[in-house]
C-alpha cells in the first residue's frame, strides 16, 4: 500500500487517553493527532521521536491527522496504526506472495462466526478446499532483539484463540497471521511475561491445528507491505 496524500512528519510530544498524541510540526506548530492503536504501544511512543502521520480530506472529523508511523532515536521504523496490518494481509495474500495462503477465489472481510460472536478478519473459500480463517494481529513490542504479542493483556485476544481453535475441530482451516510492523524484529513469541493465557492458548492453538505464520512488513513513509516471513516460537 501507498501513503496518498503523502504521509507528513513531526516530533512527538506525548501520547495520552489511548487516542491522543501532541505533536511540534518543523514550523514549531504544536497540534493533536489521532492515535488509532488502543495497546500499551511500549517503545513506539516515546516523547522526542520523529512521527509520520495522514491527514484526512473529511471536513467532519475533530482530528483530521492520523498517527502512522514512528521512527526512533535507534532508527527503527514503526507502524503504530494497527488498522494497516489487515490491509497489509490482504494485499499480500492477493497478490499470492504468501504461498500457504495461495489458490483461493474468494477474500471475504469481517465474517461472523463462532461461539463467542466475533467476526473474522479475512475468510478465503474455494470450490475445491475448506473455508480458511485468518486472524490476523499486529506486531510492535520490541524487547531483547525479540519480537512479542501482546504488548498488553488482551481478553479479545484469548477470545479469538478459542474460536479458531473451534473452527479446526469443526473441520476447517484457521489461521493466526502476525503482521510484524517493526523494523526491529526478526522474529516473534508469545509474550508469556505479559500475559500468560495468551500463551497458555497459543501453544494449545498449535497443538489442535490452528497455523500461525509471522511475516514482517517493508516500512516506509511513503508505503509498506508485507515482505519476508519470520521465525515464529512459542
Amino acid at each position: 500500500m501507498e501513503f496518498e496524500p503523502a504521509l507528513q512528519q513531526a516530533t512527538l510530544i506525548k501520547r495520552y487517553k489511548r487516542f491522543l498524541a501532541d505533536v511540534i510540526d518543523e514550523q514549531g506548530n504544536t497540534f493533536t493527532l489521532h492515535c488509532p492503536n488502543t495497546g500499551a504501544m511500549t517503545g513506539c511512543a516515546t516523547p522526542g521521536d520523529r512521527v509520520w502521520y495522514s491527514t484526512s480530506a473529511s471536513k467532519t472529523r475533530k482530528y483530521p491527522h492520523t498517527w502512522e508511523l514512528t521512527e526512533t532515536a535507534a532508527g527503527d521504523l514503526i507502524c503504530v496504526n494497527t488498522l494497516r496490518a489487515n490491509t497489509l494481509a490482504r494485499e499480500a495474500i492477493a497478490a499470492g506472495n504468501i504461498a500457504e495462503l495461495a489458490g483461493y477465489t474468494t477474500l471475504r472481510q469481517e465474517v461472523k462466526y463462532g461461539t463467542e460472536r466475533s467476526r473474522i478478519d479475512i475468510m478465503l473459500q474455494a470450490v475445491d478446499r475448506v473455508n480458511c480463517y485468518i486472524e490476523v494481529k499486529s506486531v510492535t513490542l520490541l524487547e531483547h532483539q525479540q519480537g512479542y504479542f501482546p504488548d498488553a493483556v488482551t481478553e479479545r485476544g484469548q477470545k479469538h484463540l478459542r474460536e479458531l481453535i473451534n473452527v479446526v475441530a469443526g473441520g476447517e482451516r484457521a489461521v493466526l497471521l502476525f503482521a510484524v510492523l517493526h523494523s526491529g524484529i526478526n522474529q516473534v513469541s508469545p509474550a508469556r511475561h505479559i500475559d500468560t493465557r495468551y500463551s497458555q492458548l497459543i501453544s494449545e492453538a498449535l497443538n489442535k491445528g490452528v497455523e500461525i505464520f509471522a511475516w514482517k512488513a517493508e516500512l516506509s513513509p511513503q508505503g509498506m507491505s508485507l515482505k519476508m516471513p519470520l521465525p515464529f516460537s512459542v
